[in-house]
C-alpha cells in the first residue's frame, strides 16, 4: 500500500480527487488506504482504481514507473471517468459559479476541492501559509506576467503538460523557463550558501522596500489629494452620489501639482 500512496503523490493525485473518482467520501479513502492490501478494498472501487492506474492487478501496480506518458496517460483516463457521469455535480445554485462555462466551473470546483483539503488541518500552519500565499500570488498574477510563466514551467515539472506547450508569449516563456532552471539547478546543487549570496538577498529586500516606501508614499499623496478634494467641494464624506466628482477633483488636483 504505501507504493501506492507513492504512486498517487507522484501523480498529484489528491486524497479529494481520489474521492471523486471513485464516488466516495475523503476519509472512505483514508480508510481504505489504511488497509494493507487492495484486494481488501469493496470490489467496485478497486476496479474504478485499477482502470485509472491502467493495470490488471493489484500486484502490477508495484510494476508502474511513473514519468511524463504514464501522467498524461493517467489524466485521461480520469478526465474519461468524470466525462462518463462519476464527477462531481457542480451546485449550479453557488454564486460562485455563476457566469462560468463548464470547462471553467469544473476548474473551479477542483481548485476549492483542493484548497479545502490543505485547509482542513487546523494545526498545519504550512498549508495555511502556502495558500495565503498563493492567494497573495493569484492576486499580482493581472500585474506581473512572470508568475504565469512560472505556473507553466512547474506544470511542465510535474508532468501535467507537455515541456514544448507554450501557453502564453513563447518567446518570453522560452527564456524564462530556462533561466528559471538555471537558478533552480544551482539552488539544488548546494552550491549556493547562505553566506556566498547573502549580498544579493540584501539587494532583493533593498529592492522590495524600496517599492514598499514608494507604495506607502503614493498611498499618503492620494490621500492628501483627496483630504484636499473634499475640502475644495464642501464634502465631509465620501458617498454614491458625489464619489465621481471627487476623483476628478483628485484628478485635477494632482495634475495642478504636476504642471
Amino acid at each position: 500500500m504505501e507504493r501506492l500512496n507513492d504512486i498517487l503523490r507522484e501523480l498529484g493525485i489528491s486524497k479529494v480527487k481520489l474521492a471523486k473518482c471513485l464516488g466516495v467520501s475523503r476519509q472512505m479513502i483514508y480508510n481504505y488506504l489504511e488497509l494493507d492490501d487492495i484486494n481488501k478494498w469493496p470490489k467496485d472501487k478497486k476496479v474504478i482504481l485499477l482502470n485509472i492506474l491502467g493495470v490488471k492487478s493489484a500486484d502490477d501496480i508495484n510494476k508502474i514507473k511513473v514519468d511524463t506518458d504514464y501522467i498524461m496517460d493517467v489524466e485521461t483516463r480520469i478526465n474519461s471517468l468524470f466525462e462518463n457521469g462519476n464527477k462531481s455535480e457542480v451546485n449550479e445554485g453557488n454564486i460562485i459559479f455563476s457566469g462560468l462555462d463548464e470547462k471553467r466551473k469544473d476548474l473551479l470546483h477542483s481548485i476549492i476541492d483542493d484548497l479545502k483539503e490543505r485547509l482542513s488541518d487546523d494545526k498545519d500552519e504550512d498549508g495555511y501559509n502556502s495558500i495565503l500565499y498563493l492567494s497573495n500570488y493569484i492576486k499580482m498574477m493581472g500585474s506581473t506576467k512572470e508568475l504565469k510563466y512560472i505556473l507553466a514551467y512547474f506544470s511542465k515539472v510535474g508532468g501535467y503538460i507537455k515541456p514544448y506547450e507554450f501557453a502564453f508569449d513563447e518567446t518570453e516563456q522560452f527564456i524564462f523557463e530556462s533561466i528559471l532552471f538555471s537558478a533552480l539547478n544551482l539552488y539544488h546543487g548546494g552550491n549556493a550558501s547562505k553566506s556566498r549570496i547573502a549580498e544579493t538577498h540584501k539587494r532583493f529586500v533593498a529592492q522590495i522596500e524600496k517599492k514598499l516606501e514608494d507604495k506607502m508614499s503614493r498611498t499618503l499623496e492620494i490621500n492628501s489629494a483627496k483630504v484636499q478634494a473634499m475640502k475644495e467641494l464642501g464634502y465631509t464624506e465620501v458617498n454614491d452620489e458625489n464619489v465621481a466628482e471627487i476623483l476628478y477633483k483628485i484628478d485635477e488636483i494632482q495634475a495642478r501639482k504636476r504642471s
